[in-house]
């Protein structure tokens, strides 16, 4: 079992990207959002598992612990592969899948490309119990899962922003969105970019 690996980024394209390990370049299977946080020529380290077929080894990463024991979840659910346990956690964060089981609410699985409605009732009921929701944290007097924000910032951190920028950025996107707590991991990281712009870029990164 590679439980982890750590190395030089070669590329990160779509969902995968290559990370050399000791002289080898291991393809790793990841969601848009964590392929987007890694850039070639940095370090990088991901939570993995290795999924084993009769026609394939596959690995699958993650930024953190919290989002690689659901994967393993979910793809211990009847109906549910590898690839749609990551389409999974590419729309939604670990603490909503955890709330949206702890509140039986299968509507948001279905909106997961490959999950039908079947599918979505066996996740909350295969799920049942396994998961905790996490606290959240007041943003502008909103509530926003407190996994979404630190995950963000994460990868912002990730791409060369320094702490304080990544925090305030998160901050006041959420401030400014319609419903933060509907946003997802995905979608905030895409409008923080958006917030700091290739200026920002430039002169905000740590050196």
């Amino acid at each position: 079992m590679i439980s982890s690996v750590r190395g030089l980024v070669l590329s990160a394209l779509g969902s995968t990207v290559v990370i050399e390990v000791g002289g080898v370049g291991l393809a790793v299977q990841v969601t848009p959002t964590t392929a987007l946080s890694l850039r070639h020529g940095t370090e990088a380290r991901l939570a993995t598992t290795l999924i084993v077929r009769e026609d394939s080894l596959t690995l699958y990463g993650f930024p953190g612990a919290d989002e690689l024991a659901v994967f393993e979840l979910l793809v211990g659910v009847t109906g549910v592969g590898p690839k749609s346990a990551l389409g999974v956690l590419a729309v939604l964060g670990p603490n909503q899948i955890a709330q949206a089981v702890a509140d039986e609410d299968d509507g948001v699985f279905r909106k997961v490309s490959g999950i039908g409605p079947k599918t979505a009732k066996l996740i909350v009921l295969s799920l049942a119990g396994k998961l905790a929701v996490t606290s959240v944290a007041s943003v502008a007097g909103r509530q926003v899962a407190t996994t979404v924000a630190a995950g963000v910032q994460a990868a912002l951190i990730g791409l060369g922003w320094s702490e304080r920028v990544a925090a305030q950025a998160v901050e006041e996107t959420l401030a400014d969105a319609a419903d933060p707590d509907q946003v997802g991991v995905a979608s905030l990281l895409r409008l923080v970019l958006a917030r700091l712009g290739p200026a920002q870029q430039a002169s905000e990164r740590r050196p």
